[in-house]
Parts: C-alpha cells; structure tokens; sequence
C-alpha cells in the first residue's frame, strides 16, 4: 500500500479532511509526502477528533520529537467546515513541517484590501444584528455562526501555534507549486496551485460591486491607505470582539417602525454576510495534484457564477477556466467534488441541457464515456443532509455518477433513514436515492459504518 497514491476523506458531517499520501521512490511510508486539505465541521467536532485519531496510526514518526509527522497542511478557505478542527489541544500529537493558506487570508496581502472591508462591514452588521435579541431565521442564524468567536481561535493557531519556532503559514496563490515553495515530492508528482489568483480584488471582487458598495457603505470604503495595514488586527480577530449590548427599547419610534427598522438590519446584514460568504468561497484554494501521469482536482468550495467577465464578481471556476485553462482542459481521474454537493460548487448546466462554459468546463474535466465504455474517473463527496436546504444537490450528483466509477444506489441501505428535515430530503434527496451516486460520507457512514472513504492509484 505505501507505493500507491491514498486519498482518505473522512466524514466529519457537514465538513472537509482529506488525507493524500503521496507515495516516495523507496515505497517506504516513512518517506512518503503526507498532506492534510482541511480540517472542519458543521457538525459534531467528536467526529474531528475520531479523523485525526486515526490520521495519526497512518503517519511516520516526527524525527526526535515524539509527534508523528505531518508534511503539508492545506487550508483551502476561512470558514467553520474547513477550519473548526484546527484546536491546538487536538493537534499536540502532530509536527508540521508546512501550512499553505490562500493568498486572501494574508492580513497584509494589498490586492485583497477590498475584500477585507467586505468582511468588517459583514462582521459589524453580524454583530449589530445579534445585538438586537431577537430570534433568527434558519437562514440568519447560519449566517450568525460564520462569524463565530471559534473561527478565530482557529485562525490563531494556524498562523501562530501549528508550525514551529514562530515561523508563519504560506499564503498561496494561482500559477504557483510545490515547488516554489521549496517542498520535494517524487519526481512524478507535482501539486498545482489552481487558484486564487493574486489579484484577488480584480477577480473575485471586481469593480461592479465595487462601485455598488461605496454607494452602500461610503464613497472611501475603499481608501487606499485602509487596503493593506500590518499593523491592524487580522480579519478573524476582529470577530472575537465584545458584541454590543442590545439597544434599549424605541422611545420616539412606534413598535411597527422599529420592527422595518430591524428587518432592514436584518437584510443589509444577510446581503453582506452572503457577499462575505462567496468571497470565503471563491478565495478556496485549488490544487491539481499530477502523480505518473493521473489527475487529482481538489477544488474546496469554489463556486462558479457564470462565464467570466472582466471587472464582475467572478466565481473561481470561471477565473480558472479563463486564466488557467490548459491545466483544467483535459479529464481528470478523481474530482473531491466541491462545497459538499452544492449547486453552485461544481460547474453544470443545472439540468437545462443548455451549452454554457460551465457545461463545458465539466465535459472537459469530467466528460461522458462513449457508448459502450465505462467511466474510469472517480469522485467523492464529503456531506451531511440537515444543514443547508439544497446541500446536497441530488439532481447535481446524479449528474456526476453518469461521469465517475463506483457510483451506487443507496436506496436500499436508507429505507430507515430519519433525515433532520424531512421537508427538505423529500424535496432534494428522495426523489434521486433510487439513481446513481458518487460515493459520500454521509451514507457511507450508514451503509457501513465507515469513517472515510478511501481512493488508491496505482
């Protein structure tokens, strides 16, 4: 087994860990590259401490340290599903040797400058609202919970405690590899970095919004002195700070007014929560991982908006299919399917049968076998039914079993299944248990009491 490629993903509910092992010359673990893409959750973070419980049996020893040894750790993006596993208490049995990050989530990166002030502005209407004390819709709550004071303290340990001797993460970015980054693998691997790009703001942001936000926020939301400050606090720190006491009750408005009142607060502050959350998504990093001739996408939660434009809010599968396209024009062997099964994190026609770039960019990586073969390229997906209404997509994952190998029918393996939402599995799941499926985590879990799914190359 040590001379075969491994990706292992875990199932940690609504959340990504995926462990590759890529194999050295010798065939020995011991000198193998082991990498960690991710490692959060949604859901039960018992589950976390399971994954890296058995992450640890697979990894070779940390010389004279007494840990064992982790060579790579990937964080694609900052939110809860990526980041919540990162507690120092549940990595003390660990030594890094590396922490890549997205070039976004450098405080000091200047081509991001705007998207930070996106995020505080989120972060004070988040924190406003809250204040207010009153209860919150599903949608708002989950929105609440992506500013949380545990994200925080997860960033705080990757950029300060994870590696040693004070030394900081790597921020990453499109159109580098490994080995601009002075790591070595077999001589028959290389890791891509697909995305961000490094002008983030250009490509992600785009000046539309941007002119559209300084007429909501104020002609220098977008002050150049404010886009870069390495003396301020980091983005996530500014989410730990003390949330403003409730406002007393309205002495010189009437109660209806104070109700529109708060329903504006209520949609300024969803608007720009949803903003944040698709540029935590679209700043994912992408990796494209060669190994003897095999082609391994793992994408985060890039999501794709439409065919890309300049000076739109892009989404990154559209930037890479513009500024990276010979690496992504031809199939791949195994797709980590994105954002848990979510529409809008894997490119496709969503059932039209209508030619788009994004119909197109799933031929290209995924094409349909011609009649009479059988796909040869596999794809997993990481998910959790109960957390978000259309995650996962079934009409989605349908879609990607006519194009993988190992898919499979859990309809028989389900017919005792008690979903969270039974309004939203009967809406987005029943109508598909019967079809085809990549494999998820999710069901694997019920099918046959697995922790994570695992993938070999040869």
């Amino acid at each position: 087994m040590a001379n075969e490629l491994l990706i292992r993903v875990y199932d940690v509910g609504l959340g990504d860990c995926i462990y590759v092992r890529i194999p050295a010359v010798s065939g020995d673990n011991n000198d193998a590259f082991h990498m960690l893409i991710d490692c959060g959750t949604w859901s039960s973070e018992s589950l976390l401490e399971t994954a890296l419980k058995q992450l640890a049996s697979e990894l070779p020893a940390a010389t004279g340290a007494g840990k064992k040894r982790l060579d790579l750790v990937v964080v694609t993006h900052e939110h809860k599903d990526h980041i919540a596993g990162f507690d120092p208490a549940l990595w003390e049995k660990f030594a890094v040797s590396n922490v890549w990050m997205n070039c976004a989530m450098n405080p000091k990166h200047p081509e991001a400058g705007k998207t930070r002030k996106v995020r505080k502005v989120a972060e004070k209407a988040m924190a406003s609202l809250t204040s207010l004390g009153s209860a919150l819709s599903p949608r708002l709550s989950e929105l609440v919970s992506v500013f949380e004071i545990g994200n925080a303290g997860a960033m705080n340990t990757l950029r300060h405690a994870l590696l040693a001797g004070d030394r900081e993460p790597t921020y990453v970015h499109a159109g580098q590899t490994h080995k601009d980054h002075g790591i070595e693998l077999h001589p028959n691997a290389t890791i891509h970095i697909l995305a961000p790009e490094f002008d983030f703001d250009r490509f992600y942001l785009g000046k539309v919004a941007q002119t559209n936000l300084k007429g909501v926020i104020g002609a220098d939301a977008f002050a150049a002195k404010d886009e870069a400050d390495p003396d301020s606090k980091t983005d996530t720190d500014t989410a730990s700070a003390a949330v403003p006491d409730p406002p007393p009750e309205p002495k010189n408005i009437s109660q209806a007014a104070f109700r529109a009142l708060r329903a504006r607060m209520q949609s300024n502050a969803m608007a720009f929560a949803d903003l944040d959350g698709k540029l935590k998504n679209n700043s994912s990093v992408v990796l494209l991982l060669e190994w003897k001739g095999k082609r391994l996408l793992f994408i985060g939660d890039a999501e794709w908006h439409g065919a890309f434009k300049e000076g739109k809010m892009n989404g990154s599968w559209n930037v890479m299919w513009k500024e990276r396209n010979e690496l992504l024009t031809q199939p791949v062997d195994f797709l980590k399917i994105g954002h848990h099964g979510s529409e809008n994190a894997t490119p496709w026609d969503m059932g039209s049968g209508t030619v788009t770039e994004e119909a197109k960019i799933l031929e290209a990586i995924l094409p349909l076998p011609k009649a009479g073969n059988k796909p040869t390229a596999r794809a997993v997906v990481s998910t959790e039914r109960g957390k978000y209404r259309t995650i996962p997509r079934g009409q989605l994952l349908k879609e990607i079993a006519r194009r993988v190998d190992g898919a499979t029918s859990y309809a028989d393996d389900l017919r005792n299944y008690q979903p969270k939402d039974v309004a939203d599995f009967l809406a987005y799941e029943r109508e598909w248990l019967t079809e085809l499926q990549p494999p998820r985590t999710d069901f694997e879990r019920i099918r046959n009491n697995n922790g994570f799914i695992d993938v070999m190359f040869d």
